[in-house]
C-alpha cells in the first residue's frame, strides 16, 4: 500500500484505537508517516526503538513497598503518564527485539498496560518493523501478538515521494533525476552486500549532502557513501545537463518565449524546476507566463508540469493561459 493510503487509514484507525502495524524495507519512511499524522492532529508522539531496550526498560525495576509489605514495579519514567494526555506510542522495530523485549510489549499492546503502569486513554499504539525476507536481524512474531494489529505493508511510490519532496525543499536535481529514472529511488536488494544503497531516506541524505558545500572532487564519494556508486553516478552526469537549462527567472517574467531543443533529460529538469520557482512565485504574471511557455513542451511534460504545479496548490486554473493550454493538451487528459 502507498504511503499516502497508509496514511489515510491509520488517521481513522488511531482514533478508534486500533493497533496499527506497518511492514516495510528499511529506509522508506514508515516512522515518518507516523510522525507526521501525530504532527498533523496535534498529538503527542513518544518513538521506542524496542531494539535498544531491555525487559525491565518497558515493565519497570522491581521492588519492595514497605508500608503494604507488597513486591511492585516502578514504571519507566519515559512513557506518557498524565491521564488527560492525547499521543501515539510508537514502537518501532519490535520484531527486531529480543523475545523478552517483545513479551513485554506483548502485555502493553494487548492490555495497554504493563507490570503497574496503563498507557492513558487518548494514546494509540502503532508499530512498524522490517520484513522477515529483508534479511534483517528479525525475530518471527508470535501469532497471537500479530493477531491483536491491522497490518499494512508499505511499498515505496515515487508520486508519493514527489510530493514529500517539493514540501520539503529537495533539492530540484534529485528529484528530476528520480522522475527520469524512477527505479533509483529505491534500490534495496536484501540479497545484496553493498553497505549503500537507494532509499527515499538516503536521498535526504544526498540533499544535506549536496548543500553542506563539500568540494567538488569529494562529492562523487559522499554521495555514493549514501545511495551507492550507481545511482550517485546517476545523479551527478543528470545534473550536468540541467547545466543546459536557461535562467528560470526568464521564463517566469516573460522574457524567454521558446526553447530550443528536446532531450528528456533536460525537458524533466525544465520542468521541475518550473514547479519548484512557482512555488515561491506565485504571481498571476508568473503562472500566465510559465502556461504560456509550456505550450511548446512536448505533452507529456507539458502535463506532469501542471500535474505537480496542481498538487503544490498553484492556482492554474485562473490563469488567463489556462484554456489555450487546455485546448492544446485535453486530448492527453482524456
Amino acid at each position: 500500500m502507498k504511503a499516502s493510503n497508509i496514511t489515510k487509514v491509520i488517521d481513522r484507525l488511531i482514533d478508534r484505537k486500533l493497533p496499527v502495524f506497518i511492514w516495510g524495507a528499511p529506509g522508506i519512511g514508515k516512522s515518518s508517516i507516523v510522525r507526521q499524522i501525530a504532527e498533523a492532529k496535534a498529538l503527542d508522539f513518544l518513538d521506542l526503538r524496542l531494539s535498544l531496550l531491555d525487559p525491565t526498560d518497558l515493565k519497570g525495576i522491581p521492588f519492595f513497598k514497605e508500608d503494604t509489605q507488597e513486591g511492585v514495579w516502578a514504571k519507566p519514567s519515559f512513557l506518557p503518564s498524565d491521564p488527560e494526555s492525547r499521543g501515539i506510542l510508537f514502537l518501532d522495530e519490535i520484531n527486531t527485539a529480543p523475545p523478552a523485549v517483545q513479551a513485554s510489549a506483548y502485555q502493553l499492546i494487548l492490555d495497554r498496560r504493563v507490570g503497574e503502569y496503563e498507557l492513558p486513554e487518548g494514546w494509540s499504539i502503532v508499530a512498524a518493523g522490517n520484513r522477515e525476507n529483508d534479511r534483517g536481524v528479525v525475530y518471527k512474531m508470535p501469532p497471537p501478538l500479530a493477531n491483536r494489529f491491522v497490518h499494512f505493508e508499505m511499498e515505496v511510490d515515487f508520486e508519493d515521494w514527489k510530493t514529500w519532496a517539493y514540501g520539503n525543499g529537495i533539492e530540484s536535481a534529485i528529484i528530476a533525476f528520480l522522475a527520469y529514472d524512477k527505479s533509483m529511488l529505491f534500490t534495496f536488494d536484501p540479497l545484496s552486500n553493498e553497505k549503500s544503497f537507494a532509499t527515499p531516506r538516503s536521498w535526504e541524505y544526498v540533499d544535506s549532502i549536496v548543500k553542506s558545500g563539500i568540494d567538488t572532487e569529494l562529492i562523487l564519494d559522499s554521495i555514493s557513501g549514501a545511495v551507492g556508486r550507481e545511482a550517485a553516478v546517476g545523479y551527478l552526469s543528470f545534473k550536468k545537463v540541467m547545466q543546459a537549462l536557461p535562467d528560470l527567472s526568464t521564463i517566469l517574467d516573460g522574457s524567454l518565449e521558446t526553447l530550443e531543443g528536446e532531450d528528456p533529460k533536460v525537458m524533466m529538469a525544465l520542468a521541475i524546476g518550473l514547479v519548484n520557482a512557482l512555488r515561491e512565485n506565485q504571481s498571476d504574471a508568473a503562472i500566465d507566463n510559465v502556461l504560456t511557455f509550456s505550450l511548446q513542451l512536448p505533452g507529456e511534460f507539458a502535463i506532469m508540469l501542471v500535474k505537480d504545479l496542481q498538487k503544490n496548490g498553484v492556482d492554474v486554473e485562473g490563469s488567463e493561459a489556462w484554456n489555450d493550454w487546455v485546448r492544446k493538451f485535453a486530448y492527453l487528459l482524456s
